[in-house]
Parts: C-alpha cells; sequence; structure tokens
C-alpha cells in the first residue's frame, strides 16, 4: 500500500503541505475562499526543533498502521480501516479524544467542532496523490510504497 513518506532533511518548514491539506478537506473550489475567515485545519502538520545546531522540521501525519492502536481504542467505532487506510467517521466521532492519545506518532488532532481529523491520504478528494505531496515544493513529502 502507498503511504506518505517525510524525508526531514530536504523539508523547508514552508508550511504549504498545511495549507494545500487543508485546502483539500475543506469542500470550497477557491483557496482564498477555503481561507477567509476560517481557522486552518490540516490533517497534517509540520514540526520545528533543533538537533544540535541545526535546525530541523518536519511533517507529521497519520501512517496508516497495519494494526492501528486508534482503530482498537475508539469507544464509539468512528474509527476504521478500509483497504489499509484508517479513516474517520466524524458522524460516530463522540471527541472523546482516546485516540489522541493512544497514537505513537502524533497523528490526530480535534477539529473546530471537536470532532477527531487525521490525514485520509485525500481519497475523498485529490484524485490519487495527497494533497501534501503535490504541494511539496520541495519533494520532502512522497507517496509511494516501500
Amino acid at each position: 500500500m502507498k503511504r506518505v513518506y517525510v524525508d526531514e532533511k530536504w523539508c523547508l518548514g514552508c508550511h504549504l503541505c498545511e495549507y494545500y491539506c487543508a485546502f483539500a478537506n475543506s469542500g470550497k473550489s477557491d483557496m482564498v475562499d477555503a481561507f477567509k475567515n476560517m481557522k486552518l485545519s490540516p490533517r497534517i502538520r509540520i514540526e520545528e526543533g533543533r538537533e544540535g545546531a541545526k535546525a530541523i522540521s518536519f511533517a507529521v501525519s497519520c501512517r496508516h498502521c497495519d494494526e492501528p492502536f486508534c482503530v482498537k481504542s475508539c469507544i464509539a467505532g468512528a474509527i476504521r480501516q478500509e483497504d489499509g487506510i484508517v479513516v474517520i467517521d466524524s458522524e460516530k466521532c463522540v471527541g472523546c479524544c482516546t485516540c489522541i492519545l493512544v497514537c505513537p506518532f502524533g497523528a490526530l488532532s480535534p477539529s473546530q467542532n471537536g470532532t477527531m481529523l487525521k490525514c485520509e491520504l485525500c481519497i475523498n478528494n485529490a484524485g490519487g496523490v495527497p494533497a501534501c505531496v503535490k504541494g511539496c515544493i520541495n519533494r520532502a513529502i512522497v507517496f509511494e510504497e516501500r
């Protein structure tokens, strides 16, 4: 199965992946309309820090684990696996945040309405390649099988 992988040595920390992700999941056809008077809600996020004297940045997103803890821990049954992709049914999500606590990669976050958000590989909106991958100008984010 193809997954999103990040090479932190190529990540510039520009946050474009976050914008492309949020736009792809906004349901809007115009980027300006998507972000006007709205809080950015990407399903991928850039973490920045230091490794010694060197600045480092990398993208954090769902790894679509073979045996995901989030699926096993979801008390509402809102998280499931479909063809290897871990997805959230926002209609079932009760916002308990248990999935956030059990995810070893920190890939989930609450949305503005309290239900959980995570990368779903743009299965509903990008036509095969996740928006973060398409938008990464330095090709630090790739979508491939390993």
